[in-house]
């Protein structure tokens, strides 16, 4: 369910690209309560037949005119050239817009590349196998099946119309030359095998031009790093909107609030669901035997909450699908208890596996007692250890 207190994030893809790009990030988004829009720019994949001019200006103005359309306040996110069009964009609606996230960003101010290096873009239009290895050139790992998808609605763009695309990224608009006037909190996504908007491009072009950006990496992505990791993405936009909503009170500095952090503040079964695969799997040193389905585990989960009196996740660590998260949390009158849990991720971004880690031993025994006797009767005993 959506929440009505989260910002909407409207989502804008890059050069050639569609809408439906994002449909794996906007999936994990809404199963998470934040709202969605995506915009089809004009001439490219969703909108081939669309006509002129193809300008950033013509494409900032299009998505003001969506922003307008939004109820309340929103987060602007843009890939590639999307990154140049959302600062563009909230230039014009700075009253409405919450923050932005640029998702390997091209800069505002442009790439400046020379003709014979732009040259080979300018004839991507419609050549689908020309715009598969291009994609395929710059990525680390781009699902086969999207691919194909974007090669086949690639081939009708209007191939006078990519060199239009291309001049307008790669010249950029004059605002990129100075410092940005946006005053709102602003997150920068690159990935980390990125050939194109590399490290000392977005560093020197986009970071540069913002007071206190924080900026993350994307292991395992390139220059698409919402489609080819868009469970990482998700993960950070999360963390974004629910900053913005004021939802970051169990996280310390550079731990990203989400579903699973902030089930922990609501306490409540329905809370975990929203991030459980059905058969999700916990495991547990509060635990004789893993609990398995996710009826169970939200169960689980929401007797867990409830028993701790603090919770602070202190640091995060993610690697492939698995992300890795210490906390330290008190019990039972202020007794000191730490861990570290081990999120596992399916295809969707949802949680798989779960591994809970506790110490000490004995704070471990007393969680699991306490445990058993909330969920008596909902949860089989023997999982429980009985002092």
């Amino acid at each position: 369910m959506v929440s009505a207190d989260r910002p909407t994030v409207v989502l804008v893809h890059g050069f050639l690209d569609d809408a439906a790009i994002w449909r794996p990030v906007r999936t994990i988004l809404d199963r998470r309560g934040i709202a969605t829009e995506a915009i089809d720019l004009a001439g490219m994949s969703g909108l081939p037949a669309e006509g002129g001019p193809y300008t950033l200006r013509r494409y900032t103005d299009d998505v003001v005119a969506l922003v307008d359309r939004v109820a309340g306040p929103v987060v602007l996110v843009g890939q590639s050239m999307g990154a140049q069009v959302v600062e563009l964009a909230a230039r014009e609606r700075a009253d409405r817009v919450r923050g932005l996230v640029l998702v390997t960003p091209v800069p505002l101010g442009g790439t400046k590349l020379p003709g014979e290096a732009i040259a080979p873009f300018k004839l991507l239009g419609g050549d689908s196998a020309a715009q598969r290895q291009a994609r395929l050139g710059l990525s680390v790992s781009f699902p086969v099946g999207e691919l194909d998808r974007l090669a086949e609605v690639g081939a009708k763009i209007d191939p006078a119309a990519v060199p239009q695309f291309v001049d307008g990224w790669n010249d950029g608009a004059p605002e990129g030359a100075e410092p940005s006037t946006f005053a709102g909190p602003v997150l920068i996504l690159r990935g980390a095998g990125d050939g194109f908007c590399t490290a000392e491009l977005v560093d020197a072009g986009v970071t540069a031009r913002f007071d206190g950006a924080e900026v993350h990496a994307i292991e395992g992505a390139g220059h698409w790093a919402h489609a080819e990791r868009p469970e990482a993405v998700a993960g950070h936009l999360t963390g974004f909107v629910e900053a913005l909503a004021g939802g970051r009170g169990n996280t310390a500095d550079g731990v990203e609030a989400q579903g699973w952090t902030t089930a922990f503040e609501k306490k409540t079964a329905s809370a975990f669901g929203e991030a459980f695969a059905p058969g999700v799997r916990l495991r547990a040193t509060t635990l004789y035997r893993p609990v398995e389905g996710a009826e169970a585990v939200q169960q689980v989960m929401a007797a867990a909450s409830s028993i701790y009196e603090s919770l602070t996740f202190t640091q995060q660590a993610t690697e492939g699908r698995r992300e890795y998260l210490e906390w330290e949390a008190t019990a039972f009158g202020g007794t000191s208890i730490s861990g570290v849990t081990v999120l596992a991720k399916d295809d969707e971004g949802r949680i798989a596996e779960i591994a809970i880690h506790h110490r000490p031993l004995q704070a471990a025994l007393t969680f699991s007692a306490a445990l058993g006797e909330k969920l008596a009767g909902v949860v089989d005993a023997e999982h429980f250890y009985s002092a």
